[in-house]
């Protein structure tokens, strides 16, 4: 289980005058040392308006971040704790920013769902945090709202993360943004 804990990070290599990139480094397991990225980027999506997506990992060989790569890093917690951190600092300097998530697998979804369930409690004062399914309206006329393709027109829901929602049960993306009372 990840543990957050905003006192024990690594310290930034590298950040972007804007705050959107980050570098850090992380031992692994194998005493390698790795140099991972944490980048924000703009979804520019009308339907979720301000959501800055999510990317971290390591470089692969074009310098772009590889967030399928599975690491074993020896401080999991610390990892994932300067990410939150990150998140933060760069909510800080966007206020009206909202960080989005996705796993790019279930394996992905399940950590970061666990992991906002378990931290809930001591991160609900930095960050409030959302989860998001997807629909489709179902039209008077009994049909489906379709796009310009003819295809279903999903649309995200998004609601307060469900601390009872189990695993079972993946939001399809996570998002957070600053509790404006920190």
């Amino acid at each position: 289980m990840i543990k957050i804990n905003l006192e024990n990070t690594f310290e930034a290599t590298y950040v972007s005058s804007n705050f959107d990139q980050y570098i850090f480094e992380s031992q692994l397991k194998n005493n390698k040392i790795v140099q991972l990225k944490v980048k924000f980027t703009n979804i520019a999506d009308s339907l979720l308006p301000n959501v800055y997506n999510l990317a971290f990992g390591p470089f692969d060989s074009t310098g772009k971040i590889n967030d399928s790569i599975n690491l074993k890093h020896q401080d999991s917690n610390k990892v994932f704790s300067t990410i939150i951190l990150f998140s933060i600092i760069f909510l800080k300097d966007n206020p009206h920013a909202t960080i989005g998530i996705d796993g790019s697998d279930d394996i992905r979804a399940n950590l970061y769902h666990r992991m906002f369930r378990y931290n809930y409690k001591d991160l609900q004062d930095f960050i409030v945090i959302i989860g998001v399914d997807w629909y489709v309206r179902l039209l008077r006329n009994g049909t489906i709202e379709l796009d310009i393709d003819g295809l279903a027109f999903f649309k995200p829901k998004p609601e307060p993360f469900n601390l009872q929602r189990k695993s079972s049960d993946l939001y399809r993306y996570y998002m957070f943004n600053l509790n404006h009372n920190f």
